[in-house]
């Protein structure tokens, strides 16, 4: 597995290299080392892991045609490569059914799978989660934030993926949620310092938003 592990890398570098929606190759790079890291905790198929990590944006919809397309196009990469049927036919059960979507998708069938979905949703939070909401934002033509945007409680993958949202109100809709949806033992503690980091960014947005951050300057003069 060690050289088609290389070749993933260099076929997930040419097919995202010049992604700017926050699903680059870097993603890739820190979700695969993220989930070896996992794996290695709970026990897991390391290999298995790291070729679904490195392979899992390759497939992803909103990058190619349509679901169908990324992981025919996966599908084909594996089997020109000579891996093994059991190794593929996991590999793309698990890319195939990793997604958040809107949070109604079904749970991961196997240990390895519960990892890489980890992996994947612990690379949404925290600082990098921060900067990687805003980047996709920007990617999308969506607004920073819009106070009179409500909030979407539910909504369907196609509402999840076309509906009208902000950068802001993505924290609402699925990050500020991935904490409770954590599958692993090992992951659940990194999420919750995650977490945190995204709680005290929006206290400080918020208050900077409607300049509440200036009131010192207030109390300031008064003291005078």
């Amino acid at each position: 597995m060690k050289d088609v592990l290389e070749q993933a890398k260099s076929f997930a570098k040419v097919e995202l290299g010049g992604d700017s929606s926050g699903h680059d190759w870097w993603h890739v790079a820190r979700v695969a080392a993220m989930a070896v890291k996992l794996a290695q905790l709970e026990g897991a198929d390391a290999a298995v892991c790291e070729l679904a990590a490195l392979l899992h944006d390759v497939a992803d919809e909103k990058l190619n045609e349509s679901k169908e397309a990324g992981l025919a196009k996966v599908e084909g990469w594996l089997l020109r490569q000579g891996v093994e049927a059991s190794v593929w036919s996991h590999v793309l059960d698990i890319i195939s059914t990793m997604s958040y979507g809107g949070g109604g998708g079904q749970p991961m069938r196997t240990l390895e799978g519960r990892i890489v979905q980890d992996a994947d949703r612990l690379d949404a939070l925290g600082a990098v989660g921060i900067a990687r909401t805003f980047a996709y934002s920007g990617w999308k033509g969506q607004a920073m934030h819009d106070p009179e945007l409500a909030v979407r409680e539910t909504m369907t993958a196609e509402e999840y993926r076309k509906g009208k949202s902000t950068a802001v109100n993505h924290f609402y809709e699925k990050l500020l949620k991935l904490k409770d949806l954590m599958n692993t033992e090992a992951a659940r503690a990194v999420a919750e310092e995650r977490h945190m980091v995204m709680e005290r960014f929006l206290k400080a947005f918020y208050a900077e938003w409607s300049a509440e951050d200036a009131d010192f300057m207030a109390s300031a003069e008064d003291k005078r």
